[in-house]
C-alpha cells in the first residue's frame, strides 16, 4: 500500500490510499480510501508507516530517571548576574558566596527553613549552576555569619555603586503587627493601621534596633 498524491487543477490535491495487485499477469492499482481530509501531519506519519517505519509513544520509548527544575532557577541567577549581585557580595567566587547566592535564590523561589532549603535545591539545577558542594544547614548558617562580617563592605559597595555627592536618598518607615511576646523589637505605640493594643515592629530602608513604636519617619534615623 502507498499514498498517491493526485493533483487537481482548480482544487487542492487529493490523497488516495492505494495498493497494487496482479490480475491475469498484469499489474493493476485500486483505491482503498480517500485520505484528502486528513491533516498533513497525519498523512506524513501514515506515509512513513507504510514505508516500514515504526512508532512508539514517548512514555514507552523513554524512562525518566530523574528530572531537575531549571527555568525559574536560571531566570533568578541571570538576574543576579545582570545586577552584579554576586560581585556585590564578594569580588571573587568562594563557597560562602555561592551559598549566600543560593539562599537568596531560594528565598525568592521557595522560602523555607535552612534545612528545607537544602532539600529543595536538590530538586533543581541550582547546585550545578552555583557549583555547590554537599552543603547542609550548618554550612548555610556559617555562610550567614560570613555575610554579617562583610556587611560594612557591602554597604560601601552599594553606596559607591548607587550614590554620589549630593545624591537624593528616599527613605520610608513602615510597620507590621507582631504576634507573640518575645521579640525585643516589638512594642506598643501608634499603629498606622488603626489596630489598637497590637505589638508592632517598625522597619525602614535603613534598619536600627533602637526604633520606637512612636517615632515619626524623620526621627527614626540617627543624626551623624
Amino acid at each position: 500500500m502507498y499514498i498517491a498524491r493526485i493533483p487537481n487543477r482548480s482544487s487542492p490535491p487529493a490523497f488516495l490510499l492505494r495498493e497494487s495487485y496482479r490480475e491475469d499477469g498484469k499489474v493493476k492499482t485500486r483505491t482503498l480510501a480517500n485520505l484528502s481530509k486528513l491533516p498533513h501531519e497525519a498523512l506524513s506519519l501514515l506515509k512513513r508507516f507504510l514505508q516500514g517505519e515504526h512508532f512508539v509513544s514517548a512514555e514507552t520509548a523513554f524512562e525518566s530517571v530523574r528530572s531537575w527544575h531549571h527555568g525559574h532557577v536560571q531566570a533568578v541567577i541571570d538576574a543576579m548576574r545582570k545586577l552584579r549581585f554576586d560581585r556585590l557580595v564578594n569580588s571573587h567566587a568562594c563557597p560562602q558566596r555561592e551559598r549566600v547566592l543560593a539562599m537568596v535564590a531560594a528565598r525568592i523561589l521557595a522560602p523555607e527553613s535552612k534545612l528545607a532549603t537544602t532539600r529543595w535545591w536538590e530538586t533543581t539545577t541550582l547546585p550545578q549552576l552555583l557549583a555547590l558542594d554537599q552543603s547542609d544547614e550548618d554550612d548555610l548558617y556559617a555562610a550567614m555569619d560570613w555575610l554579617l562580617q562583610r556587611q560594612a563592605q557591602i554597604e560601601q559597595r552599594l553606596a559607591k555603586r548607587h550614590l554620589s555627592d549630593d545624591a537624593l536618598v528616599l527613605y520610608d518607615l513602615s510597620s507590621s503587627d507582631f504576634e507573640g511576646s518575645h521579640c525585643p523589637l516589638a512594642a506598643l505605640g501608634h499603629n498606622r493601621d488603626g489596630k489598637k493594643g497590637k505589638l508592632q515592629v517598625n522597619y525602614g530602608l535603613l534598619e536600627s534596633t533602637e526604633f520606637s513604636s512612636n517615632l515619626a519617619a524623620i526621627c527614626s534615623l540617627k543624626q551623624p
